[in-house]
């Protein structure tokens, strides 16, 4: 095999052809993602030429794999494609499309970018030869219909039985690039030469691919069933280090080694050892450790969502056209910086703070919340008051979660918090504490005590896949409890949740005035009081904790039996207080809960108190329905965000039609819907954005 370092268009230069066999599968590569992908690394490679084309050398886009067949007489230099027909096929189209838009423009690249797409001279079968690229039988009919629009098709390919009425995926990319070359050139009079010249150029300097060719002892079809079926898939994480370290080269030795190698052994060495490679489960998803840490790294970098399987090309399109790093070094220390926040988490220390959330965020299966956490952890200004910030989201999750409000914003609500407190200047644990309280609606408030109790007394909090949460919530509890008695324990056992009353009630510990009654007669008080039992079995005051064994032996025994055996064998503060009770009830069940509320509210706190006025956007009323002129505004709409300011007793929107004199009725012009745009839009303020309902209720003079 040798290998060699081709241009797109150099793939292309000269007489020969690319032959790709019948067995591989049709062209099938779309818009999302591919296409689009290839056209972000030709519009890179443009800029590159215009900025900085002294130092520029060619972006690879991986490899294909080719065998040269033997030919004779006028027959044309012929290789078998082994793998890379997509790339093969996707470039010609690619031409084609280019070659098209210089023709309406009449442009001489026209005839220049036609070579590359057809060969010339004298050949043993024009009609078939001619073509540099042959495709597999189902895609030769399109493919050759955009290559040479002049062709006869029925003397070259028979017409697939279901051509009629299909429109392959061939002739979609090669309508998507025109549009895109289009729009990129400019049509009419406002055609520029000079951009579609770059465009040519770019294929010919900026992009290249590694072309493996086989030898004579090689096996192509060994080699191809390697390539596609026996090899290991790459992970996310080492498509990563091999893109990282990649664009290390040339860094020189120093006493003899390579410095990409002292960088590897202190920054990605350590990565790639068990630790990193172990799987790991957040919810219905598994992956290595590494692939779940470097999402939520790049998450955090981003300040957006990322998933775990556009990782790597999500990762590289950011490193391409955000430039965040000064070099290599600085992008793997900043790897570093989060791995080390992520190997805290997952070890769990109860002695370290992150460690300490890390054992929290499993119990309620929150990883959503890691990049935060992350930045957090590496935010300079956070320093040493990182403890009050990760009580804080425990506080704001635990309470959400007894609340029974949903997780289901949480991914983009920790992530967009990241980019809310980037924008603050001061201290971020202080920003966060507000941000966190001034949150108005169900999907991000946090609860107040006054809906934290409703909940804990309100809810059903027992279920089966609640297990760890309630035990997380009452060993916290029980250590609450001891630190009152200036006790200091920690528990080993393997505790588990216990109903006091349980579940299946009715053997043994039936309601008042049961006896009385005769079998099969109908009270309606005796089924009210079932009920009120029923209802009470999954609250918190009927819950406790117990070990394995004591809990398998109290099952669901009677009272008489069940106390005696809590009291007799249970060391926990939770359970000894139940000496108190000579029965167990539904009053009971409340005034247990009553009381363990007042613990909780204490060690989950609730948010600050917000009485600020904002008076730098003035009083509500003084300016119609809006803040005072000169207000910023934004409003996060579709992925976007669009920006705003009052003037004139009017919110005027960037890139859209008119001025508005309320919230609502800008944001029906942005999004086309009826919306409440007081939840809407926020306003900048000497403490970040502020929601505007949030300004509205909190001004003073509040007006109509």
């Amino acid at each position: 095999m040798k290998p060699y370092t081709r241009s797109i268009i150099e793939l292309f230069d000269g007489k020969k052809r690319y032959l790709i066999p019948l067995y591989q599968r049709q062209y099938a590569w779309k818009v999302e993602p591919q296409l689009k992908l290839l056209w972000e690394d030709i519009e890179r490679a443009c800029s590159r030429l215009l900025t900085d084309r002294a130092s520029m050398s060619p972006h690879f886009m991986g490899a294909m794999v080719i065998a040269q067949i033997k030919t004779f007489g006028k027959q044309v230099q012929a290789f078998e494609v082994i793998d890379g027909q997509q790339r093969l096929t996707t470039f010609q189209l690619l031409l084609a499309a280019l070659r098209d838009v210089a023709a309406a423009n009449g442009s001489n690249y026209e005839a220049e970018i036609q070579k590359y797409l057809l060969n010339e001279g004298v050949m043993e079968t024009p009609e078939v030869e001619r073509f540099k690229v042959w495709p597999s039988l189902m895609d030769r009919r399109a493919f050759a219909q955009i290559v040479a629009p002049e062709t006869d098709l029925d003397t070259i390919v028979k017409r697939p039985a279901d051509e009629d009425g299909f429109v392959r995926k061939a002739a979609h990319a090669h309508e998507w690039f025109r549009e895109k070359i289009n729009d990129h050139v400019g049509a009419g009079d406002g055609y520029d030469e000079g951009k579609l010249e770059k465009l040519f150029e770019s294929l010919k300097e900026g992009l290249a691919v590694v072309s493996i060719e086989l030898e004579g002892g090689d096996d192509p079809q060994t080699i191809f069933e390697t390539l596609n079926s026996r090899g290991i898939d790459l992970t996310p994480g080492d498509l990563m280090r091999n893109f990282i370290f990649q664009r290390a080269k040339g860094l020189g030795q120093e006493e003899g080694s390579l410095k990409v190698d002292e960088l590897y052994e202190k920054h990605w060495l350590p990565l790639d050892g068990p630790f990193w490679s172990t799987h790991e489960n957040r919810g219905r998803q598994g992956a290595q450790r590494l692939d779940w840490m470097l999402t939520d790294h790049l998450s955090m970098k981003k300040a957006d969502t990322v998933s775990k399987e556009s990782l790597f090309e999500d990762y590289r399109r950011w490193i391409f056209d955000e430039r965040p790093f000064a070099g290599v070094e600085s992008e793997l220390e900043s790897i570093t910086a989060s791995a080390s926040v992520e190997r805290k988490i997952f070890d769990q220390d109860k002695s370290d703070p992150i460690g300490k959330f890390g054992g929290f965020a499993e119990a309620f299966d929150v990883s959503t919340v890691f990049p935060l956490v992350v930045y957090l952890a590496t935010e300079a200004e956070v320093g040493d008051r990182l403890s009050a910030a990760l009580d804080m989201l425990e506080s704001y999750i635990l309470r959400r979660d007894i609340a029974g409000l949903s997780t289901k914003n949480y991914n983009r609500f920790f992530v967009g918090t990241i980019d809310r407190l980037r924008e603050i200047e001061g201290c971020k644990v202080e920003a966060l504490a507000r941000w966190l309280a001034t949150r108005p609606n169900d999907t991000d408030r946090w609860p107040d005590d006054s809906a934290f109790r409703q909940g804990w007394l309100g809810r059903d909090q027992y279920k089966t896949n609640r297990q760890r949460r309630l035990r997380y919530v009452f060993e916290h509890i029980e250590r609450a409890k001891r630190s009152a008695l200036s006790e200091e324990i920690e528990i080993k056992s393997a505790l588990t949740v216990e109903h006091i009353m349980p579940q299946r009630w009715r053997a043994h510990w039936s309601v008042p005035g049961s006896e009385h009654l005769k079998e099969g007669e109908l009270n309606i008080e005796h089924m009210a009081a079932e009920a009120a039992r029923d209802a009470c079995i999954h609250k918190m005051g009927n819950l406790t904790l117990v070990t394995s064994p004591l809990n398998i032996t109290m099952s669901h025994g009677p009272f008489s039996t069940k106390l005696p055996a809590l009291r007799a064998h249970a060391s926990l503060a939770l359970n000894r207080e139940l000496n108190d009770f000579d029965h167990w009830d539904e009053d009971c069940v409340s005034a247990r809960g009553a009381a363990l509320f007042e613990i909780v509210r204490r060690i989950w706190t609730p948010p600050l108190n917000i009485e600020t006025d904002y008076p730098e956007f003035g009083r509500f009323g003084e300016n119609g329905n809006l803040p005072k002129d000169g207000t910023v505004c934004r409003f996060e709409y579709g992925d976007q965000i669009y920006g705003g300011i009052i003037k004139g007793r009017k919110l005027e929107v960037e890139g859209v039609a008119g001025a508005h004199g309320s919230f609502s009725g800008a944001s029906v012009a942005v999004s086309n819907t009826n919306r409440n745009g007081w939840n809407d839009w926020e306003l900048r303020g000497r403490d970040g954005w502020v929601l505007a309902d949030l300004w509205r209720s909190k001004s003073v003079g509040t007006g109509p």
